[in-house]
């Protein structure tokens, strides 16, 4: 199957490009290089720079035929989509719907967007979340995220374009950036290491449900199939406080730092943990990294990236 994977430069989809090669997909990447690294595309994948708002995608689209198209190019900093709300509408649903259009016209049969199981819901009433919860979100990321799912049933209903939408929790683990205001684990990973001071926003106590990319990557694995349609949260259903994470990190880094806080910043929840029990009986997926072993990983990556010694 030929698939285009936009952002596959990036994060979590670099790591979906190289399990769809290894299991023997024929692999596009589309990547304006912004955030993400030439080093991160393997070798394997066709790969194109380009922005996804650009209108010469189509060329690309009319090129390659893709079969299925795994959308991770995004506006991806909650905290830039409230300091910039437009920036943020024109890259993740302009962007997107660039996408789409060509998807339909040029005969793609599927596509996987990657939605944000943290920022749809708003503030959560329930825990673990379910994808049945009340949907408020309190930034312009998660209202343009929203919005991708709810265009996504448009096209499905209009031109028969299957989809799913995987509202993931909070992703780690190796080649995510730590020099953006996303990540706190890579963030926190990188500043233990170097004995820099990591910062917490406001008191700590805020929670998060922190998975593993690897697990990330076996549930878009597992939801490639044409049977399988809808909205699915991707999470380990356990809350983490960013005071525990440090605490781990510091453990496992070996670190000399303190706990030192600093104002908390505006447009980020309280709590956030997903139920994840509807992808698991939809395609029998569940996470298998434990926080402990994955930030193990995870900060093993970024001390081989820093030639750093134990």
């Amino acid at each position: 199957m030929k698939v285009l994977v936009t952002g596959g430069a990036g994060f979590i989809g670099s790591h979906i490009v190289d399990r769809l090669i290894q299991e023997g997909h024929d692999v596009v990447v589309v990547d304006n290089l912004s955030s993400g690294k030439r080093k991160n595309i393997n070798r394997a994948a066709h790969f194109y720079k380009m922005d996804i708002l650009n209108s010469r995608i189509e060329k690309i689209f009319k090129k390659e035929k893709p079969d299925l198209i795994s959308h991770h190019a995004a506006q991806m900093d909650v905290r830039r989509s409230v300091a910039d709300p437009i920036f943020d509408a024109q890259v993740n649903i302009l962007g997107f719907l660039n996408v789409l259009e060509n998807a339909v016209r040029h005969g793609a049969k599927k596509v996987i967007f990657a939605s944000s199981g943290g920022a749809v819901y708003g503030e959560q009433q329930t825990f673990p979340t379910p994808e049945t919860h009340p949907i408020h979100p309190v930034s312009p990321y998660g209202i343009s995220k929203l919005a991708g799912e709810h265009y996504l049933y448009y096209y499905q209903q209009a031109a028969g374009l299957n989809y799913v939408a995987l509202r993931y929790a909070n992703v780690y683990g190796p080649r995510q950036d730590p020099f953006g205001e996303a990540g706190v684990v890579a963030i926190f990973s990188q500043k233990t290491l170097m004995n820099d001071q990591p910062i917490i926003n406001g008191n700590g106590k805020q929670t998060r449900d922190y998975i593993f990319v690897e697990d990330v990557v076996e549930a878009h694995m597992a939801v490639i199939d044409n049977s399988i349609q809808g909205i699915f949260n991707v999470g380990t259903g356990k809350e983490t406080s960013v005071n525990q994470l440090f605490r781990y990190l510091v453990e496992i880094s070996g670190a000399k730092v303190k706990e030192i806080y600093g104002p908390e910043k505006r447009g980020e929840q309280i709590r956030s943990v997903l139920d994840s029990t509807k992808l698991k009986k939809a395609a029998d997926w569940e996470p298998k990294v434990g926080i402990h072993d994955g930030l193990k990983m995870t900060v093993d990556y970024f001390r081989t990236t820093l030639q750093l010694t134990t």
